[in-house]
C-alpha cells in the first residue's frame, strides 16, 4: 500500500479533529472512498503525538478490522486520552502537539536476529504472555543498534534488557508508512474555525 500526500494529509487531518473533538463540537467528514480507495483497507496503524518533541502519546493497532480512516481516528483519541504513561492531552496543549501516522504492515516472523533491518523493521515480541512493540522509527530516534533494539524490545515487553541473549525469542516484525504534520503541512495550530 502506497497512500498519496493528499491520503496522507487527510488522515492527519481527521487525526487532530478527533484529538478536537474531545473538546469541542468538529465534525469529522469521511472522505471520497471512491476517490481515495486506500483509505477504505483493513490495516494496522499508531498514532504519536510530540509536545516540543517529547513523546505525549502513542497508542495504536497491530492489525484493525476497521477501515484505515476510522482506525487513525480511533487511534488519535486513544493516543490522547488512553496512553497509560501519561496524564491525558489539554485543550491548551493542542497547538503545540505534532501527530505523527504510521500505516503498518501485516507482522511477519523472524526467523534470526539478523534478519532485523534497523530503519526498516518495527518489532513485536509476545512471549510467556508478555507483549512489546516498537516502531520501526524508535531505534533511529534513539540513536540505537541492534543490539540495543533488542534490548529495548525486551524492556518493553517487561524483560530484563538482555533476555534476548538467553534464547532465540519468538520475534515478528513489519514495516510501517511513517508520516507526520512537520513534513506534510506547512503549521498545524488550532484556530477558531478548527481549520488548519
Amino acid at each position: 500500500m502506497e497512500l498519496t500526500d493528499e491520503e496522507k494529509k487527510i488522515l492527519l487531518t481527521a487525526a487532530r479533529n478527533s484529538i478536537r473533538s474531545l473538546f469541542t463540537a468538529v465534525e469529522i467528514e469521511e472522505p471520497d472512498y471512491g476517490k481515495y480507495p486506500e483509505l477504505k483497507i483493513h490495516a494496522g496503524a499508531f498514532v504519536t503525538l510530540t509536545e516540543f518533541g517529547k513523546l505525549r502519546g502513542c497508542i495504536g493497532y497491530i492489525l484493525s478490522e476497521r477501515q484505515l480512516f476510522d482506525t487513525v481516528c480511533e487511534a488519535a483519541v486513544n493516543s490522547a486520552e488512553n496512553d497509560p504513561r501519561f496524564q491525558a492531552v489539554r485543550e491548551p496543549e493542542l497547538k503545540n502537539i505534532t501527530i505523527e501516522i504510521s500505516i503498518l504492515s501485516p507482522p511477519f516472523p523472524l526467523n534470526s536476529y539478523e534478519e532485523i533491518e534497523i530503519g526498516k523493521h518495527g518489532l513485536i515480541l509476545e512471549e510467556t504472555g508478555r507483549r512489546g512493540l516498537l516502531l520501526p522509527q524508535v531505534p533511529i530516534e534513539h540513536h540505537m543498534n541492534k543490539e540495543q533494539y533488542l534490548d529495548a524490545i525486551c524492556q518493553k515487553a517487561g524483560f530484563h534488557p538482555e533476555y534476548w541473549r538467553t534464547k532465540q525469542l519468538q520475534l515478528h516484525a513489519f514495516t510501517a508508512d511513517i508520516f507526520s504534520e512537520e513534513v506534510l503541512t506547512d503549521h498545524h495550530k488550532d484556530s477558531s474555525t478548527g481549520s488548519e
